[in-house]
């Protein structure tokens, strides 16, 4: 996990975490429909579930029914965003920032709410 500034596309630094895991699949949305992205999947030996962008020259197919396992994804995220210094980014620094985060991802793990 790393923080980025509130104007950099999350595609841009998705390298970074790809990078080095060893997956079956990678779930994204759209937003992480790039070739640069889909070659760096490829490379790690893993499969891209990523619906294609409409303005893809060439439309590639995605596994559907291992997309629709995202919502857990998405899911997770609401969770950790309904603490509201973590919504709205109450901590001053970037430290205190993760620690919360890592506070908050702990308590949803553990069922504490």
């Amino acid at each position: 996990m790393f923080i980025t500034s509130g104007t950099v596309a999350d595609c841009a630094v998705a390298g970074r975490l790809i990078e080095g895991v060893d997956v079956d699949y990678l779930l994204a949305d759209k937003a992480y429909d790039t070739n640069k992205i889909l070659h760096l999947v490829k490379s790690i030996g893993a499969e891209a579930v990523i619906p294609p962008k409409k303005n893809r020259k060439e439309q590639r197919s995605f596994d559907r029914e291992i997309y629709r396992l995202r919502l857990l994804i998405e899911n997770a995220f609401l969770k950790l965003k309904k603490w509201r210094g973590i919504a709205t980014r109450y901590a001053k620094n970037t430290d205190s920032f993760l620690a919360a985060v890592r506070i908050r991802c702990r308590a949803i793990w553990l069922g504490v709410s």
